[in-house]
């Protein structure tokens, strides 16, 4: 996540050959009612709109370079759509990324862990987040990995670390002023899953 484009991915740290088994309307319904719940509670957007990626170069350009477009991506989209998730698509990763589509959604679902991360780390890789949806306490830290390579010697951008622990501190606000406005609507006393300091806010 950053402040301009969140991407979640449906496989993770798996080989691209094993990628399209993967691939099920049941994950991906599974995913998108995660993202959603994660946008409105986490980042307190209201109807977050999700834009779904395909799988094959140019969404399988009608079947002739593969058919899980037709076959699972757009049915899971039409099946969000009915349970009043925002999702759209499925687009094709090369030209939603580089024609600055992403800025017209709240987040972005990719098919695999390359489609998703490298467009991100491309644009966002200073300031970029990892950041995990649906634990019940705030996980966040840099999106690239530990560079030991650089420990010690004055070299590591600090960027990124920062704007993890700014994440951090705003996806738990977010949360607080979510579950205090939720608890009002039913009337009724949330249970502290996290330690809070007094007033339920952290402070910059």
């Amino acid at each position: 996540v950053c402040d301009r484009l969140k991407v979640g991915v449906l496989t993770g740290h798996i080989a691209l050959k094993d990628v399209p088994a993967q691939i099920t309307e049941e994950k991906i319904l599974k995913k998108l009612r995660l993202m959603k719940a994660a946008l409105q509670r986490d980042f307190g957007i209201d109807a977050p709109k999700i834009a779904v990626l395909g799988l094959n170069p140019h969404c399988g350009d009608g079947g002739l370079l593969g058919d899980e477009e037709q076959k699972v991506i757009l049915p899971a989209v039409k099946a969000a759509n009915e349970e009043g998730i925002l999702a759209f698509g499925p687009y094709s990763s090369d030209g939603f990324f580089s024609l600055d589509n992403y800025s017209k959604f709240d987040a972005v679902l990719a098919m695999y862990h390359d489609q998703g991360l490298i467009p991100f780390k491309a644009l966002a890789f200073e300031d970029g987040v990892n950041y995990t949806a649906g634990l019940p306490i705030v996980r966040t830290s840099p999106d690239h990995g530990t560079a030991y390579d650089m420990a010690g010697r004055d070299m590591a951008d600090p960027r990124s670390m920062k704007a993890a622990i700014y994440a951090a501190i705003d996806i738990f606000n977010k949360r607080a002023d979510f579950d205090e406005l939720v608890a009002g609507r039913m009337n009724i006393k949330m249970p502290d899953t996290e330690v809070r300091p007094r007033g339920g806010r952290i402070i910059e």
